[in-house]
């Protein structure tokens, strides 16, 4: 039951995923370096399980289906909003040069989204 205890102790993946959607969102990087905790000791704490032990994990991943989406999201959002204070910083120390299409905001397709 040590392994068992873990998994049944510590909060279900739904409630893991909701919080690192909301730290994330609230730029609370203690509380996600916590959570990235949280999931390497589940992970580390799955060894074998009986039918039942894996049919009430696969019931928490589906119920957490919907907000592994919303966090998803999040992520990408957080992403999207690091890469624009990326070139702020890198436009404000010279390193970067826009064109006036670009200053516009006129994106040129061909030139690729930027985000790679």
């Amino acid at each position: 039951m040590g392994e068992l205890g873990i998994v049944q102790a510590g909060p279900e993946l739904k409630e893991l995923v909701r919080e690192a959607s909301c730290a994330l969102a609230r730029v609370d990087s203690a509380r996600l370096a916590e959570l990235a905790l949280s999931c390497e000791a589940l992970n580390r704490s799955l060894g074998p399980m009986s039918v039942e032990e894996r049919g009430r994990l696969a019931k928490q991943a589906q119920d957490a289906t919907a907000d592994m989406a919303v966090f998803a999201r999040v992520l990408d959002a957080t992403r999207a909003n690091l890469s624009v204070m990326q070139r702020l910083r890198e436009l404000r120390a010279g390193r970067l040069e826009y064109s006036e299409r670009q200053a516009r905001g006129e994106v040129d397709v061909e030139a690729g989204h930027g985000n790679d």
